[in-house]
C-alpha cells in the first residue's frame, strides 16, 4: 500500500496454462514435437556440416516456419519439405512467395511416415523426436539411394545410434542402424537453442547408407537381434534357454522342415507353398525390458524339445558364443552367429 491506496495484485498465471509458444502469430505445441530452431549460428553449422552441393535435391522433414529451409534453399538446387501441420505449410508458402526461392521449394503436406518420399540426394531435418526410430529406418530402406541424412535427434537416442560394443547405450538400435549405414555424431545442441525449449538436449547425427547394402533378410535379422537383446547383459547361453525363445525357434524349425519335405516329395508343385514362417519373434521383449527368471529354463520333460534345445546350444558352443553377451558383440559377430544358426536350419522369422 502506498499513499493510502491499495494496489491490486495481478492474477497469477495458472500453472496449468497450455505450453504453447509463439513466432509470427503461430503457436507451437510441445506435445506434437514442435521445437523450432532459433539460433542462426546453429542453423548455419548444420548446413555446413551437411556438405550440401549446389546440384542437390534436399529433403527436409518438419520445416516449421522455415528457418532451416531458407539456408537449405541457399545451398542446394531444390528443397522438398514434408510438413504435417497445415498452419506451418501456409507460413512456409507466405514466407517464400515472391522470392527467388519460391520455384525451388516444394511443400508436401502430410505425415512423413505415411508419405511416399520422392528421390532426393540428402536429407537435413529437425524432426519430432517421437518419430525418430520409424523415420530413421524409413529413410534407410528408401528404394532410391541418397548420399546422407543429417538429422537432429534427442541426445540419448542419438548416442544409442552411434554406440559401440561395450558402451552403456549399445543396444539393438545401434547394431541395426550400423548394419545399414555409417553413423557419426556431429554436434551436441543445448535445449535453449529451440523455441519452445524441449526438456532434454539434442544431437545432430550424420547417417550415410552403405552401398551396396548388406545381403541379409531384414525380418530374419531383426528377429534374431530381438532375441539376442532380450537381456543384453545376460549370456547368450542363458537367453537361448528361455522357454519362449526355444518354443518360437522350434516352431519355425518344424515349419521349415515340413516345407522342405514337401518340396522333396512334390517337386515344383510345392514351390507355391508359403515360406513365411510367421512373425513370432516380433513380439519378443526389447532390450529395455527384462523377462521373468522363471522363463529362463526349458522344462526337460519333453524329449523332442530337449533334443532341439541341444541343437541350439551346440550352435552356441561350437561358435564360442555360449558365454558371450550381446552388449559386447560386434556387428560381424552377430552376422556370424546368425549364419551358424541358419546353417543348422534354425531361423528367427
Amino acid at each position: 500500500m502506498a499513499g493510502g491506496k491499495m494496489r491490486k495484485e495481478k492474477p497469477k498465471a495458472s500453472s496449468r496454462a497450455p505450453s504453447n509458444h509463439y513466432q509470427g502469430g503461430i503457436s507451437f505445441h510441445k506435445s506434437k514435437g514442435q521445437h523450432i530452431l532459433k539460433n542462426p549460428l546453429l542453423v548455419d553449422s548444420i548446413v555446413q556440416k551437411a556438405g550440401i552441393k549446389s546440384t542437390d535435391v534436399i529433403l527436409e522433414i518438419g520445416p516449421g516456419t522455415g528457418n532451416l529451409t531458407k539456408k537449405l534453399l541457399e545451398a542446394g538446387k531444390e528443397v522438398i519439405a514434408v510438413e504435417l501441420d497445415s498452419r506451418m505449410v501456409l507460413e512456409l508458402q507466405r514466407r517464400f512467395q515472391g522470392t527467388p526461392y519460391s520455384n525451388r521449394l516444394k511443400v508436401i503436406q502430410g505425415d512423413v511416415l505415411k508419405t511416399e518420399l520422392p528421390r532426393f540426394d540428402i536429407c537435413v531435418a529437425n524432426i519430432p523426436y517421437q518419430i525418430s526410430s520409424p523415420l530413421t529406418f524409413k529413410l534407410l530402406f528408401h528404394p532410391t539411394s541418397f548420399r546422407c541424412a543429417v538429422i537432429m535427434y534427442q541426445r540419448e537416442f542419438a548416442m544409442r545410434l552411434v554406440a559401440q560394443p561395450g558402451d552403456n547405450l549399445y543396444c539393438r538400435l545401434s547394431v541395426n542402424t550400423q548394419l545399414y549405414a555409417r553413423v557419426s555424431h556431429l554436434l551436441k545442441v543445448g535445449k535453449n537453442n529451440f523455441r519452445p525449449p524441449p526438456k532434454v538436449d539434442s544431437s545432430v547425427v550424420r547417417i550415410e547408407p552403405r552401398r551396396p547394402g548388406p545381403q541379409v533378410n531384414k525380418k530374419e535379422w531383426d528377429g534374431f537381434l530381438r532375441v539376442c537383446f532380450i537381456r543384453k547383459n545376460k549370456t547368450l547361453g542363458s537367453i537361448f534357454k528361455q522357454k519362449s525363445v526355444l518354443s518360437m525357434l522350434e516352431k519355425n524349425y518344424k515349419t521349415l522342415q515340413a516345407v522342405l519335405a514337401s518340396l522333396q516329395n512334390n517337386g515344383d508343385a510345392a514351390l507355391n507353398t508359403s515360406m513365411d514362417l510367421g512373425d513370432q519373434s516380433m513380439g519378443m521383449e526389447d532390450d529395455d525390458n527384462e523377462m521373468d527368471d522363471d522363463d529362463m529354463e526349458m522344462d526337460e520333460g519333453d524329449g523332442e524339445t530337449s533334443e532341439f534345445k541341444e541343437k541350439v546350444m551346440t550352435v552356441l558352443k561350437e561358435g564360442g558364443f555360449e558365454e558371450k553377451r550381446s552388449s559386447k558383440l560386434s556387428q560381424q559377430e552377430f552376422l556370424y552367429l546368425l549364419s551358424l544358426f541358419n546353417k543348422s536350419g534354425i531361423h528367427f522369422t
